[in-house]
């Protein structure tokens, strides 16, 4: 099965049957019938509007252990759908667009817009690493890490305007 075809009602049934497969699609999120990586990074607004009242230290907790939950229930949705990184796998753009939001905890809402656009050119995009880590990484881990770095990535570049601009 290639990473571009559409879930079967079956495979649907399998990977929304499990609390792993749930929170892989992101909530349900990533079996939208197109942009599912797009639907993905819009639906973890939510949660990171939660998320961003939390401490500093609180905050960097939380996404290292959302990061290593999404290893395991990557690793299981991949196994359940017999791809590694289906476009319906969508909680590393939660994680990785929590990553790229974390110059505008408290910032403006241009920022967040900024932010967001930024994570999805770096995740469409691949620059070096992040091509090479999505290639070689397999299972869960190379579900995660790639979005991860496009995170750090956009959050370093939403940095530098944030700070240019003060």
């Amino acid at each position: 099965m290639s990473d571009k075809t559409i879930l079967t009602p079956e495979q649907r049934r399998l990977l929304l049957a499990t609390p792993a497969g749930w929170l892989a699609c992101g909530f349900g999120s990533g079996l939208a019938p197109v942009a599912q990586g797009t639907f993905g990074s819009l639906a973890a607004l939510l949660p990171w509007l939660l998320l961003r009242s939390l401490p500093l230290q609180l905050y960097v907790f939380a996404v290292a252990v959302a990061f290593v939950i999404g290893v395991w229930a990557c690793g299981i949705a991949g196994r359940v759908l017999g791809v590694d990184d289906h476009r319906s796998i969508v909680w590393d753009e939660f994680v990785g667009l929590w990553i790229a939001l974390l110059p505008v905890l408290a910032g403006p809402w241009w920022g967040v817009v900024l932010g967001f656009a930024l994570f999805r050119l770096f995740d469409v995009w691949k620059p070096w690493p992040i091509r090479q880590l999505d290639r070689r990484l397999k299972g869960g881990v190379g579900v995660m890490v790639d979005d991860v770095v496009a995170g750090v990535f956009a959050a370093v570049v939403l940095e530098l305007v944030l700070v240019s601009l003060r």
